[in-house]
């Protein structure tokens, strides 16, 4: 809105630029989080006391006393998002709206299963949230399937001119992602602080590419596919890294709320959708390095119970395992928040190794 009103009518030349909206589009979702935070939790936390309160079943001792920290705080995260985003965005970006769709769908079914989980102690089934999911995905597949200048090539990191066109298969490509990265950032938030903190750093991460194939003469540089109007992104990873941040205020240990399925879905759904756009998506594997770990600890669980009778983990996702073995809470966070820097690292890497 600034950039058309300030920049367009005004020729404020300043607002033309995706790196000064994108600074200030930060700080502003942080304000807001941290201004319309309280409020919002107290909300949830009296919904939530009067409905006895919740917690997941099969979880680790002590978690029991997490029972009355309300959940779907996932919402202060999108209402901080799209103020701040509205607010900097140029808004006759297609890129920005598709991602903007993801974000709220994704964010509406994973609010409609917190709100059951609390009401009823049980939320959607998980083979509806999966079609629903699958579903909101192909829908964004299509649209982008569709968009004049979107291609279905798949681009490879750390090798200069090995690139792959999946033609239509390049739909299904884009649901997976989509629906994987939602449902791995989801099985990662389990802890104070465990989902949000590598989040924020694929958010980081991620605007950085945007910008990277948003630039055409950058792109050329680093032997990038250049997307043009990609760079617009950047100001909208980084509104989300700043209610990102501003949740973190809230969430950190003891956590006064969590993210739920509100906020875990709708941010995986952005990733995916960005690193598609982008085209990074095998980068996407490497800086959400711990999400795919913990989706896999999960599915290694399963199979090896199904097939031995056995557990492999003593609990899974990973992160119970370690709370099992004795390891405190915040040391097990921290540490994730250090893996996930340095993959982080590896990542961009990627843009030189080729």
């Amino acid at each position: 809105m600034l950039y058309h009103l300030l920049y367009q009518y005004f020729d404020i030349n300043l607002f033309k630029y995706i790196t000064f909206r994108g600074f200030y589009a930060l700080i502003t979702s942080f304000f807001i989080s941290l201004i319309i935070g309280p409020y919002i939790i107290s909300k949830l936390k009296l919904f939530q006391e009067k409905e006895g309160g919740y917690v997941r079943e099969y979880l680790p001792n002590g978690h029991e006393l997490k029972k009355h920290t309300p959940t779907m705080g996932g919402v202060l995260i999108i209402l901080s998002v799209l103020i701040s985003a509205l607010m900097w965005c140029r808004l006759d970006n297609f890129y920005v709206w598709i991602t903007v769709f993801s974000m709220l769908s994704f964010a509406i079914l994973g609010g409609w299963d917190d709100y059951k989980k609390v009401k009823t102690k049980r939320g959607i089934s998980s083979k509806t949230k999966f079609v629903i999911q699958i579903l909101l995905a192909f829908f964004v597949a299509i649209l982008l399937h569709l968009y004049p200048d979107f291609n279905s090539v798949l681009y490879m990191p750390f090798l200069k001119n090995v690139h792959i066109d999946l033609g239509v298969f390049y739909i299904l490509f884009m649901v997976f992602i989509i629906v994987g990265t939602s449902n791995a950032v989801n099985l990662t938030d389990g802890l104070d602080g465990l989902a949000i903190g590598p989040s924020l750093i694929a958010i980081a991460s991620f605007a950085f590419f945007a910008y990277v194939a948003g630039h055409s003469k950058l792109a050329e540089y680093l032997h990038l596919p250049h997307i043009a109007g990609s760079g617009e992104l950047t100001v909208f990873m980084m509104a989300l890294l700043g209610a990102g941040l501003g949740f973190l205020w809230f969430n950190s240990f003891p956590a006064e709320v969590f993210m739920g399925d509100a906020g875990s879905l709708s941010i995986g759904a952005v990733l995916g959708t960005v690193a598609i756009i982008t085209k990074q998506e095998i980068v996407l594997a490497i800086v959400g390095g711990i999400f795919v770990v913990e989706t896999l600890s999960v599915i290694l669980q399963i199979t090896y119970f199904k097939i031995t009778g056995k557990r492999l983990f003593l609990m899974a996702p990973l992160h119970h395992h370690f709370e099992k073995k004795g390891i405190e809470e915040p040391k097990i966070v921290t540490r994730v928040w250090i893996i996930s820097i340095l993959l982080a690292i590896i990542a961009l890497s990627t843009l030189k190794i080729r």
